[in-house]
């Protein structure tokens, strides 16, 4: 099944949210990531303030980081959008009362399924403590937040029969084999990205909601460590499915960031030993030891994330002046031009643009379709031969055509002319 159709709930989403604002795409894409990001540490918020650390889970949330291998919130993909409704519905399950909360929590999952499934499966894996926890004294809760989560997916597997074939079946297999990872994927330390000081807090966290007690604080640290545990399994041993350890990042470093902030505002009310105070002549400081703990470890933390986010390498698939030239070939270009030739990096987003097909495009790695491109294009066009060979119609060079065959219509857009190769 093309990742596409797993993925039809975003695209229809983002569609209809185009379609009902009338923002240009590139807008979309530019600015509704800050967007969603910004109301996924809005949710953390709201979820941690429940719990006494609301801005403490808001700031290491909004410290997630986006990595050309682990994607994350700076790009419009599946992932980040999962990450907001996670946050929502830690709030629907531990905190939203009564039986509105399992349609609520059942509409989040299904949407989630035909967004990206790894997210719901990832909302599960974070579920169930809760749910475990809550069987003996909370059966009615446990079983209203287990069949909210079911019925989704149960619905999946009977209305769309091939998910059994091209989704459940390797997945287990996967799980019941060793896997390797890719290594078209750049696959960072989870610590290293996300921070020491962050990770470091939420063990603290995690001993401090243990020490607080209650299902809800145990089922919130449990949940991050049920999650961490996967990623452990899959990259330590290489048991479980790629589709969702790629991603695993973003959740860990998710529950990771609610947890950690559980742990800093604790030690915000801790208080240093009055005797060590005493002998340190800090005696007129003791009552506020633990808040300058707090604000020194938040200093340190932006210190080092901030400058680490903004360094980060992204990559660009297109440009403005790109995207430009795309929106002309489509509006100005009939039917009959249904091949175009042109940096194999750009020909995803060429697609999606214009509605026309490529000659080649690059996913993960370069191969040698890939390369036979980038050969023609730096050979300044010439080879007719070779794009009537592959009908091709449309070339888009930003580089020095040199090619008589080819007809300029529009900066970096050639046509190859009417019978052109032909001997």
């Amino acid at each position: 099944m093309p990742n596409q159709l797993l993925e039809v709930g975003l695209h229809t989403f983002l569609a209809s949210f185009q379609q009902v604002t009338g923002i240009g795409w590139l807008a979309i894409v530019r600015y509704l990531p800050s967007v969603i990001f910004m109301l996924t540490v809005l949710a953390a918020y709201v979820f941690c303030r429940r719990r006494g650390f609301g801005w403490q889970g808001a700031l290491f949330t909004a410290l997630i980081p986006t990595t050309v291998g682990i994607l994350g919130p700076g790009f419009l993909v599946p992932v980040a959008v999962g990450l907001l409704f996670i946050a929502l519905s830690l709030f629907v399950a531990f905190d939203l009362e009564g039986w509105p909360s399992y349609p609520v929590l059942g509409m989040f999952t299904l949407f989630l399924l035909s967004m990206h499934a790894a997210t719901a499966v990832a909302l599960v894996v974070v579920l169930i403590p809760y749910i475990v926890l809550g069987l003996k004294g909370h059966l009615r809760r446990s079983v209203g937040v287990t069949a909210a989560l079911a019925v989704p997916f149960l619905g999946a597997l009977i209305g769309i029969p091939a998910i059994w074939e091209r989704l459940v079946v390797p997945s287990v297999r996967n799980v019941l084999v060793p896997q390797t990872t890719s290594p078209a994927i750049s696959i960072p330390s989870l610590i290293a990205v996300y921070g020491v000081l962050p990770a470091l807090l939420c063990v603290a966290g995690s001993y401090g909601l243990a020490r607080r007690g209650g299902r809800t604080n145990l089922a919130l640290a449990l949940g991050a460590l049920a999650v961490l545990l996967t990623q452990m399994v899959f990259y330590g041993f290489g048991y479980g499915s790629p589709m969702m350890y790629y991603r695993g990042f973003q959740y860990a470093m998710l529950m990771m960031g609610i947890v950690a902030g559980a742990g800093l505002a604790a030690l915000g009310g801790a208080r240093m030993p009055q005797r060590v105070a005493a002998r340190l002549r800090m005696l007129r400081f003791y009552p506020y030891s633990g808040s300058v703990l707090c604000l020194a470890l938040v200093a340190a933390t932006v210190w080092v994330a901030v400058p680490a986010r903004q360094s980060t390498p992204y990559y660009h698939t297109i440009d403005a002046q790109d995207y430009q030239a795309f929106i002309w070939i489509r509006g100005n270009l009939d039917a009959s031009y249904r091949r175009a030739i042109l940096d194999p990096w750009q020909g995803s987003a060429f697609t999606a643009i214009t509605g026309k097909n490529v000659q080649t495009w690059t996913g993960q790695s370069t191969g040698s379709g890939q390369l036979r491109v980038y050969e023609f294009l730096g050979d300044a066009c010439r080879d007719t031969q070779f794009m009537v060979k592959n009908r091709v119609s449309v070339v888009y060079a930003v580089q020095a055509v040199d090619n008589t065959d080819l007809i300029e219509v529009r900066q970096n857009v050639y046509l190859l002319k009417a019978g052109a190769g032909e001997k």
